[in-house]
């Protein structure tokens, strides 16, 4: 059961890409004096605010987070904040493709750091799975070996995958085993907000650019699809069930994002480009995206396929 709930916050993180293209397409009309950098650090303060504020109705019948909740969401909001901020800045500073692959490498650095901690190398199963998912990411990415130098762009793609791999680790912390994921995802929320807030603020173009960048319909729904989809329901998910999955498998699981978006990009770009009034033409089934789909599948499966019983962070109630 963790597998099929990690898999469908999977499938919404996949709706990310397509929707956050539209959204920039949309402002970008609207701001041409707006810098990329301000319309990102926009973006995550006005999703997970957003998120935030959609989470208090579950909180309310809840309570108020705990001390443990407070701290794991302020592990998991910091790790993941900074490994936005991080892969953002690294993202002008190289290819989108090479960024796609580095990013992998917390399929590495989990193993490794399993590894270490228990004094016991990876298994063959775990390794055929991370070379598996790397060739796919490969393959999707368009990478090529030529663009692969480490610069500025390329070591802070590495950073920000080592964050995002810190980020998967504090939930396995048994710790934090008996937390709410409601509680835990909405500090994580106001957390990553707040992050961006003064990034935002200081990188607005005008006083009234932070506000006029969601002051569309089209702006508004493509935010809130954003905060309850992708943040509502994916990290809620996430900070929810990974608990009771290894951190290696976890982030295996997780290497199936790109895989979904893949197959959103074929048919919700044009749906998309009608909403806001732009053109966003839809992208085309290629034998690079079936095979490296199918190599990322492939891994998730190998790493399911009979294999012995992970250890989780919790044992699932009775």
């Amino acid at each position: 059961m963790p597998i099929v709930f990690l898999t469908l916050a999977c499938l919404l993180w996949g709706l990310s890409f397509p929707l956050i293209k539209a959204l920039h397409l949309e402002q970008a009309a609207r701001l041409p004096e707006a810098s990329t950098w301000f319309l990102a650090a926009w973006l995550q303060v006005a999703r997970f605010g957003l998120a935030a504020l959609l989470l208090i109705p579950l909180l309310a019948r809840r309570g108020i987070p705990g001390r443990l909740e407070i701290h794991q969401g302020l592990i998991v909001g910091g790790w993941g904040g900074l490994g936005m901020a991080i892969q953002a800045d690294a993202l002008a500073y190289t290819h989108a493709s090479t960024s796609a692959f580095l990013t992998q490498a917390y399929c590495i650095i989990l193993p490794l750091w399993a590894a270490v901690r228990s004094r016991r190398l990876p298994g063959t199963r775990v390794v055929t799975a991370t070379v598996l998912v790397l060739a796919g990411s490969i393959v999707l990415s368009g990478l090529r070996w030529d663009d692969l130098t480490i610069g500025r762009g390329e070591a802070g793609t590495l950073v920000a995958a080592f964050f995002f791999a810190l980020q998967i680790l504090a939930l396995e912390d048994r710790r934090f085993a008996a937390n709410s994921g409601v509680s835990v995802t909405f500090v994580m929320c106001v957390v990553i907000a707040a992050i961006f807030l003064p990034v935002s603020l200081l990188g607005a173009p005008h006083a009234g650019a932070v506000l006029a960048a969601g002051a569309t319909i089209q702006a508004f729904i493509l935010v809130l699809s954003l905060a309850l989809f992708c943040s509502v329901g994916a990290f809620g998910l996430m900070n929810a069930w990974q608990r009771r999955v290894s951190a290696t498998e976890a982030g295996l699981i997780y290497t199936s994002e790109p895989v979904f978006t893949a197959v959103y990009v074929l048919f919700l770009p044009a749906m998309l480009g009608a909403f806001i009034g732009q053109r966003y033409a839809n992208e085309s089934l290629t034998a690079s995206l079936a095979l490296g789909g199918s190599l990322i599948v492939a891994a998730n499966v190998l790493m399911q396929w009979k294999g012995k019983p992970h250890r989780p962070a919790i044992a699932p109630a009775p």
